[in-house]
């Protein structure tokens, strides 16, 4: 198995084909640490528990993708280095960037926890689920470093092409939060707090994997004493990507998070059915978030070798194999979302199942917009044109969360689905 992969030559569609299906299937498994906690949560602890799962969901990615937007602003760089082939530059910026994420996780994870009752008043979570997810968040943001380190050093492999190992930890990490999930919730009856806790422990299981991959097997990437060196320019760069990608991240989950409080003053069964479309809809656009990031590791290692023509036509390639994935996914979702909604279906299955698929019916012919959009947020992105995303991000939020006030008054959770689509166009 190769450590790393040159994408500055070769057959750019099988190029793309090979970094995309690891980082979808990473990208799915990645949904599943939530997902997972879900329905464990809902059968073994309860209706209530389930919906508060979900509305935590929304905050922690709120947190989550600021620091996966840093981290995909860190890899641009460093794949940028890698195609360049200045393997001295690259380690002081691995070196200056993990500092400086470091740094900026720890106070965010002091923010978070000092004001997650506002947050929580904000998007009008119903008293009877505050508790729960007050102590799901408690959990989640002290343990927040090891979300950060795991995305830090997966995304420095994928920079340099290498998708298949840090899916592989991953996938080992998953397996151990299901057991912990059920010895923590099912044997020790540590209710939500729990599932919490399983999700920190198989996070900081999975950046270790990555660190010691990194140091035995991809010896050039070895942060040394020569590369811990003050590099002002690397700095600026550095912190210009990554609080741009972050911005583009977290904007789009204030989005979610303000739609959230639309749809929570539909009650609990709203919340539960919103809670449902949600997993699956991230497994959706999973397609699009793969795509765009193998797009973007091939763009700025194509940009940093100064391959102007090669960095076009992956371009071209990614927007036709994302519109042939396109066709499968929505006749599937139009005509039988109902098979997966019926996996989030607990005590009161049958209300948040109509809703739903009330939200899918309407939703699933924009998932073309949604997903071929990414590519070009792919192709900005590698570029190093990392503003371009944020623009087009924030018009989408604002008019998503504008249409989702007015619309949910008069359909119910198919106005978020509605507003949500319009938002996408």
């Amino acid at each position: 198995m190769e450590q790393t992969y040159d994408l500055t030559q070769g057959n750019i569609k099988r190029q793309l084909i090979y970094l995309s299906i690891p980082l979808l299937i990473g990208s799915i498994f990645q949904q599943f640490y939530n997902t997972i906690d879900s329905i464990i949560v809902g059968t073994y602890v309860g209706h209530d528990a389930f919906a508060a799962i979900g509305i935590s969901g929304t905050v922690m990615n709120l947190f989550i993708f600021i620091i996966i937007g840093c981290c995909t602003g860190v890899s641009i760089i460093t794949a940028q280095l890698y195609g360049e082939k200045n393997y001295d530059k690259m380690r002081n910026e691995i070196f200056l960037s993990s500092i400086l994420g470091i740094a900026v996780t720890i106070i965010i994870s002091i923010l978070g926890i000092l004001f997650m009752p506002i947050i929580l008043n904000i998007i009008q979570t119903p008293v009877e689920l505050t508790g729960y997810v007050t102590q799901y968040m408690n959990v989640i943001l002290g343990g927040l470093i090891t979300t950060f380190l795991y995305n830090f050093l997966s995304s420095i492999l994928r920079s340099v092409g290498n998708t298949r190992m840090s899916l592989i930890f991953l996938v080992i990490s998953i397996f151990l939060n299901v057991i912990l999930d059920l010895l923590l919730i099912k044997q020790f009856s540590m209710g939500i707090m729990g599932a919490a806790l399983a999700t920190v422990i198989s996070q900081a299981v999975s950046a270790l994997l990555c660190y010691f991959y990194i140091i035995y097997k991809i010896p050039f990437l070895k942060v040394k004493k020569i590369d811990m060196k003050y590099n002002s320019g690397l700095i600026r760069l550095t912190c210009q990507y990554s609080f741009v990608s972050a911005l583009h991240q977290s904007s789009l989950y204030i989005g979610k998070l303000l739609v959230q409080g639309a749809v929570n003053s539909l009650g609990v069964d709203a919340i539960s059915a919103y809670t449902a479309t949600g997993r699956i809809e991230d497994v959706i656009l999973a397609f699009g978030n793969s795509g765009s990031e193998a797009t973007s590791i091939f763009i700025a290692q194509n940009t940093g070798a100064k391959n102007q023509k090669r960095v076009l036509e992956g371009f071209k390639d990614a927007l036709v194999l994302i519109q042939l994935v396109c066709i499968g996914l929505i006749l599937f979702i139009f005509f039988r979302s109902d098979i997966l909604l019926n996996f989030f279906s607990f005590d009161e299955g049958k209300t948040v199942l109509n809703y739903g698929v009330q939200y899918f019916k309407i939703i699933s012919f924009f998932y073309i917009i949604s997903l071929v959009g990414s590519i070009f947020v792919g192709f900005y992105r590698g570029t190093g044109h990392v503003n371009i995303p944020v623009i087009g991000t924030t018009l989408q939020i604002s008019i998503r969360v504008i249409l989702s006030y007015l619309l949910v008054k008069f359909m119910g959770i198919g106005g978020v689905a509605l507003a949500t689509g319009i938002g996408w166009i």
